[in-house]
């Protein structure tokens, strides 16, 4: 075990116009009666009411809906970022894509993204630091093999899946990385499509899980998988055939295994999307089942979540299945639908059943949380608060706004003030434009409001000159003035 000199310290990031996150002393952390395992399952492109127990009609989610029953269902989470690779750096960082290195799906040939800086602070490392055994299974995307930041360097023990982002395309890869050994499917190149990808990552999973347990050793797994991200592809099984059977009548925009861009569509693609989702929920079952059968569920904080809003790639049509529910966007948006997302989390005698809160909270408070839960006396610099109150029944402190930025599509930003939404576009030309929405009384974001709140509209644009720090790799498309 590693020793711990220094105490937590935790940045709530409440200057306004602070231009980095700041390290701010909550004295030592109190460790807990006994430390719990973590599980941390993020979904990949799935919609903020993609899942059941946020209103999905078509697709069944049992296993997930059975999750939020026995835990807390929070109805204003935001991702790291409206894409994957800045989404996960948030994630893993606990900073928003104002400070995050990787505020972007900046890409490496022939494999890979931009790394994070080497000896980066990871979720991986705090958790390993207290003594946890870690592990990261699917999809990375934060740096290309044999850079300074692939699992094993920034504090994970185990990894197994996807290196790169970009060959998460495909469901049937021609290889997978474990820990820092390629392994080969030479079946899955012509013909092909023999091995399923997240079935071998989620066996993998499964079995960190129960060699862990049977050890007594507390864990920390981050199960990234990439359903429901297109390509729309999976086993033609008896669930796929029951989608096919019930969305017969579907309409259908993708013509059989026609590719569209880089993805690959099935001919099927209302019934692949509908079966990717219910896979993925039968992953989360066997999980809980595991838990259950190991004897540490009551032990063990289980989080699902997906890393941004639904996709239309591949033949997806979110407006068929309602995806983003009351919400406005889709990925790439930095409307409601392209940020907010399912979060559920579950901690058996600390999480009470069946509860649901509006607690507003992001990605990058989720390291200062684990900080507390798990006792850490690292010193960590966050632009989070710890939601571990708010789950717990605690007295809460909010923020005072969140910030994040995308740099594809002109460059956009946006900003949640208490009910208040800001939203710069095109940042990166002479063409920007501003709107304002309150999403108290416009959740759908309808009504551009910003001429009518000259007050609120200054503040909003105020703190996106400001929350930000200047990125060479990442400034919308401009020079990086020095």
């Amino acid at each position: 075990m590693k020793s711990h000199t220094s105490m937590l310290r935790l940045s709530g990031y409440l200057a306004g116009t602070a231009a980095a996150a700041t390290l701010v002393s909550c004295g030592a952390a109190k460790a807990p009666e006994s430390r719990p395992n973590v599980i941390y399952i993020m979904a990949d492109d799935l919609g903020y009411a993609d899942i059941t127990p946020y209103g999905q009609q078509l697709i069944e989610t049992p296993n997930i809906e059975r999750l939020a029953a026995q835990g807390m269902l929070l109805t204003q989470c935001y991702a790291g970022c409206t894409v994957s690779a800045p989404s996960r750096a948030s994630l893993m960082t606990g900073l928003h894509t104002g400070h995050t290195y990787v505020r972007g799906n900046y890409e490496i040939d022939p494999e890979g993204q931009c790394p994070m800086p080497a000896g980066t602070y990871t979720l991986g490392t705090l958790f390993s630091n207290a003594g946890y055994v870690t592990g990261a299974f699917g999809k990375w995307g934060l740096g290309y093999p044999g850079s300074e930041s692939v699992p094993s360097k920034v504090g994970f023990d185990r990894f197994y899946g996807y290196n790169c982002q970009r060959m998460a395309h495909t469901y049937y890869p021609d290889h997978l990385w474990d820990d820092d050994r390629r392994v080969d499917f030479p079946e899955n190149v012509d013909p092909g499509r023999q091995t399923y990808s997240q079935d071998i990552i989620h066996a993998e999973v499964l079995d960190f899980i129960h060699e862990n347990a049977e050890a007594g050793r507390p864990f920390f797994a981050y199960l990234a998988y990439t359903l429901p991200h297109a390509e729309l592809c999976l086993p033609h099984d008896e669930v796929y055939q029951h989608y096919v059977e019930k969305f017969k009548d579907a309409p259908a925009d993708a013509k059989p295994w026609m590719t569209n861009g880089d993805y690959g569509t099935s001919e099927h693609p209302m019934a692949s999307f509908a079966a990717m989702v219910s896979r993925l929920d039968r992953y989360v079952g066997e999980v809980m089942a595991l838990l259950e059968k190991e004897g540490i569920a009551d032990n063990t904080l289980i989080v699902f979540t997906s890393d941004n809003g639904p996709h239309r790639e591949g033949g997806a049509n979110p407006d068929f299945f309602h995806s983003y529910g009351p919400l406005r966007g889709c990925k790439r948006d930095m409307y409601e639908g392209g940020i907010r997302v399912p979060f559920i989390v579950s901690y058996p005698g600390h999480i009470a059943e069946g509860t649901k809160s509006d607690q507003i909270m992001a990605f990058w408070d989720i390291m200062p949380t684990f900080a507390e839960l798990i006792g850490s006396s690292d010193t960590i610099t966050t632009d989070g608060i710890s939601m571990l109150p708010s789950w717990t029944g605690g007295r809460q402190e909010q923020h005072p706004y969140l910030y994040w930025e995308f740099h594809e599509l002109g460059g956009r930003q946006a900003v949640r003030m208490g009910d208040w939404k800001g939203i710069r576009l095109n940042v990166g030309n002479d063409r920007t434009s501003f709107e304002l929405y309150n999403l108290a009384d416009d959740i759908h974001e309808e009504r551009n409001v910003a001429a009518e709140n000259p007050d609120i509209t200054a503040r909003i644009n105020e703190i996106m000159d400001t929350a930000r720090t200047p990125s060479e790799l990442f400034n919308f498309g401009r020079a990086v003035q020095k």
